[in-house]
């Protein structure tokens, strides 16, 4: 049995993958610069700043990290304006609720604190977690483990009694190289096919299916 669940945020907890587009779109609008959706729903997970240093060495685009972290600046007042948008999917509020009390739950996402944190209390979905780690809280961003490891340190958890829930090939990535189990969740950017690849422990179409993941962390 597992004694801790961590969670991933965007794609996985909550449908905010338009938000999040959108938002570093109107960012992007700002220095002229264009680039495909597509391009910007692939990066989701490993966290703004490397999402906006990924797109403009794409489009050829020379920076600094002042520029950058200028643009991560507008991105979250974007996506903080925008939030009203973002709804958690079916079944995560009743996911959530089984396990408060029985498990420690953690989220550890590569958004912003400021973006998290407003949605959270939107949501009103903080009082779930013991810890909460976002990009600021880390120095590697997904697939590197450290954001997993460190919410497992402060669910004062092991890797191997923590399990992850994610939508991303990143945060696959990161789960395994943390040592940590993973459940896989299909309702962010990646097909099923690219995520087996990744090889999670249980690939599940939604949190709808409560009963599958319920089984799997306490079986």
């Amino acid at each position: 049995m597992f004694e801790a669940v961590v969670f991933d945020w965007d794609g996985t907890l909550a449908d905010s993958r338009e938000v999040v587009v959108a938002s570093f779109q109107k960012a992007l609008s700002e220095i002229s610069c264009k680039i495909s959706d597509k391009f910007i729903e692939q990066c989701i997970g490993i966290g703004s700043a490397e999402t906006f240093r990924e797109i403009l060495r794409s489009c050829r685009i020379s920076f600094d990290e002042a520029l950058i972290a200028g643009l991560v600046e507008v991105k979250i007042k974007n996506e903080i304006e925008m939030s009203s948008a973002i709804n958690l999917f079916d079944g995560a509020l009743q996911l959530l609720q089984s396990l408060h009390g029985k498990v420690k739950l953690g989220l550890a996402s590569m958004n912003d604190r400021l973006v998290i944190d407003h949605l959270l209390e939107m949501t009103n979905t903080e009082r779930f977690f013991a810890a909460v780690l976002t990009a600021g809280d880390v120095v590697n961003s997904k697939p590197d483990p450290e954001i997993f490891l460190k919410c497992a340190r402060r669910l004062k958890s092991t890797p191997e009694k923590c399990i992850i829930v994610e939508d991303s090939i990143f945060g696959v990535e990161a789960a395994k190289k943390a040592k940590m189990r993973c459940i896989t969740v299909l309702t962010g950017a990646y097909p099923r096919k690219m995520l087996e690849k990744a090889n999670p422990d249980l690939i599940v179409n939604s949190l709808t299916q409560k009963a599958e993941i319920v089984k799997f962390i306490f079986g």
